[in-house]
């Protein structure tokens, strides 16, 4: 099982830089997932959000999640990936908390509907049990076989 995470966090084009999902701690290809990042403290964004009291900023909270819910969609074994597969919306998304240094966010991805070249997902991160974050997303991609046209 360990090795199928694995394999699924490699499906992330980001680079470990702008990489907000350390590990997977379950899968349903295709249909959900849950994981964990944790916040080091030595990110450079942390410096200056805020300076002396450091936060993890709530638009990566929402990153973190579509990072997330992109491995959940890519990794279904009935639908070949999406090209190019990029955060397109948000909806309902509410920011009611962040993380410090050293604390891990839980994350959570669900699809809740697919058609052509969108994925609707419902997010949702913890920080030591206590919901953060909550909300919906799209996101948008190419499909193989019409760029292969």
């Amino acid at each position: 099982m360990q090795n199928i995470l694995a394999n699924a966090l490699a499906l992330l084009p980001h680079g470990p830089e702008f990489r907000f999902v350390d590990r997977l701690l379950s899968l349903d290809p295709g249909k959900s997932g849950v994981g964990e990042y944790q916040v080091r403290g030595d990110e450079p964004f942390l410096q200056g959000h805020f300076p002396g009291q450091p936060i993890f900023p709530g638009v990566l909270l929402v990153e973190a999640t579509a990072q997330l819910a992109g491995v959940v969609a890519q990794s279904d074994p009935q639908i070949a990936p999406l090209l190019g597969l990029k955060l397109a919306a948000l909806r309902s998304m509410k920011i009611s908390g962040s993380a410090n240094p050293g604390e891990i966010i839980r994350l959570e991805a669900r699809l809740t509907g697919r058609m052509a070249n969108l994925v609707q997902v419902s997010t949702s991160a913890f920080v030591n049990g206590q919901p953060v974050l909550r909300g919906e997303l799209t996101l948008s991609g190419e499909s193989p076989l019409a760029a292969s046209r």
